[in-house]
């Protein structure tokens, strides 16, 4: 399991559950941090699993700027002491307690008014729990993509993973464990974890054992288990403060007690609670589940051959799709229309969009077409529509009355690569480099262009690879050449403007450290106009052979 709490607090568990009783494993992880939110700090990241894993995850953030000195402070001034304050009932507790806070006496669930006495220059900031949430679910997400199929929110501040048959794709248990602690690391989180065989029996070895990472075995819980207090049962506040007047400080004085006592007193919770984290009861999780994309499917009464039928039920897939995309504010980019022949046989059409759209009418005329390539067989007796890929759509401006509306170059780009190729059709953006052949590069059709350098005028065909020009007479360093011959035809230069000096890209390639091109435009006597360049600088053998190359032909 993995547990994101806010602020500083004891303990957090990562569990892993076992199922029946076999170790399971992990895979790598790895991805994006969860972005730290500016003003407060947060603890906690929690794993379990089919064998249950626990852990703990602590953050320190910073204190804001205009603060004296930081949380955590590295130019050897003492750390600023920071909690999150809650709200419980009528008063202002601790909700989360720093390190350095924590060190001056200040524990979780303090009044207020009595950490700011104890500590003048206490930083105190509000709790966000709805924040934490955010991160706890975008944890369970990467979870869910990287880990292991099986994630669920634990509580309000714990995740459980299950690994259970998963955990040789991550070399093991152990190595898992290790994974995951520097995963947190990156994120800016200090984590304990705990490998059990019930989720209980983690969340309770990772918030309360004594053991950096505990990788426990089947059958070994109560043993494990009894040192610890009652608290890590997840049993109420007011069952545990019962049970404490009674003498029942640890799990193990629990287990020794009589079963029937227990359930008259308090009720089923309590023994509820110990059978699952000892193994003798399920413990049922509700995994998260990634959202859908957004589809539609009909199953049809009969199956259906002709390219009409198929049409009218593509009509009627993309009316269904249309109104899912328009309840979540998106817009379909690609399209994936899947017909299932009662044969088996599932056949697969796709289109794409330049532009995020949910115009059922566009999008049919992209889909429709491709009827030709669909092979019924004996007939289909089932159709889907899936938007594989989708962006955000807002609204949309609408032309007023009267009002001659612009062009849609989006319906067109649509159509025209619907039928020749999305690769087929394209426009060409500038790139920042300074070498002609790296300076543009193909970009989709609708994208907005990059502006192109107007500093030195460029040919409007470049080619590909520069053409050898041989026999070419030229006053090095500095002069365009008077005369040079391509494929066999010679060419008298009447005028010629240079050079124009390109580095080499040293950062890219060791051996453009020192190469350095001269570039020319020259003029031949028949009026036409080239780009030309020699390999070196004309005087220093290491920054080129010093030939010449046509690279480009000017209108």
């Amino acid at each position: 399991m993995f547990d994101v709490r806010e602020g500083w607090r004891e303990g957090g568990i990562a569990e892993r559950q076992r199922a029946g009783g076999t170790a399971t494993a992990n895979r790598k992880g790895g991805g994006k941090p969860v972005a730290a939110r500016p003003g407060y700090d947060r603890e906690g990241a929690f794993w379990q699993t089919g064998r249950e894993l626990g852990g703990v995850v602590k953050r320190a953030t910073r204190a804001e700027p205009s603060k004296a000195r930081d949380v955590g402070a590295t130019d050897g001034s003492a750390p600023v002491p920071l909690v999150l304050s809650v709200r419980d009932g009528a008063r202002v507790v601790v909700g989360h307690a720093c390190p350095a806070a924590r060190a001056l006496g200040i524990r979780v669930g303090m009044a207020m008014t009595m950490a700011r006495a104890m500590v003048p220059g206490l930083d105190v900031r509000d709790a966000d729990p709805a924040g934490v949430a955010a991160d706890l679910d975008r944890l369970a997400l990467f979870a869910l993509k990287r880990w292991t199929p099986g994630v669920a929110v634990s509580d309000a501040d714990g995740l459980w993973i299950d690994l259970s048959g998963v955990a040789h794709l991550h070399g093991g248990e152990a190595r898992f464990c290790r994974r995951v602690l520097r995963f947190c690391a990156r994120l800016g989180f200090t984590a304990r974890i705990a490998v059990a065989g019930t989720a209980g029996a983690a969340h309770a070895l990772a918030r309360f054992g004594r053991v950096a990472a505990p990788m426990l075995e089947g059958g070994a819980e109560a043993e494990a288990l009894a040192p610890l207090p009652i608290d890590a049962l997840r049993i109420d506040a007011a069952a545990c403060e019962r049970l404490r007047r009674l003498g029942v400080e640890t799990v193990g004085d629990l287990i020794a007690m009589p079963r029937a006592p227990l359930n008259r007193r308090f009720g089923g919770t309590v023994l509820r609670r110990l059978d699952q984290a000892l193994g003798r009861m399920a413990e049922p999780i509700v995994p998260v589940v990634a959202q859908a994309v957004p589809a539609a499917r009909l199953r049809l009464v009969e199956p259906i051959a002709t390219a009409d039928a198929i049409a009218q039920v593509i009509g009627d897939l993309l009316a269904l799709l249309v109104v899912e995309l328009a309840a979540r504010g998106l817009g379909a980019r690609r399209l994936e229309l899947r017909c299932e022949r009662v044969d088996g046989q599932a056949l697969i059409v796709r289109a794409g969009t330049a532009r995020p759209n949910r115009d059922a009418a566009h999008l049919a005329r992209l889909l429709v077409p491709k009827i030709e390539t669909i092979d019924p067989g004996f007939g289909i007796d089932a159709m889907a529509i899936h938007a594989v890929a989708s962006e955000p759509l807002g609204a949309t401006a609408i032309t007023t009355i009267g009002e001659d509306a612009a062009a849609d170059l989006a319906i067109l780009v649509d159509l025209v690569t619907g039928r020749v190729g999305t690769h087929r059709l394209f426009r060409m953006g500038a790139v920042e480099s300074d070498v002609p052949e790296r300076a543009h590069a193909r970009a989709a059709p609708l994208s907005p262009p990059a502006a192109w350098p107007a500093a030195w005028p460029r040919p409007v065909r470049l080619l590909d690879p520069p053409q050898r020009l041989d026999h070419v007479t030229a006053l090095l360093p500095d002069h365009a050449p008077r005369r040079f011959s391509c494929r066999g035809h010679v060419h008298d230069v009447a005028h010629g403007d240079g050079p124009e000096r390109i580095y080499g890209e040293w950062w890219r390639r060791a051996g453009e450290a020192d190469a350095v091109r001269d570039y020319f435009q020259v003029e031949d006597a028949s009026g036409a106009r080239y780009w030309i360049f020699r390999r070196g600088d004309g005087v220093d053998g290491r920054t080129g052979d010093m030939s010449w190359h046509l690279h480009g032909v000017f209108a």
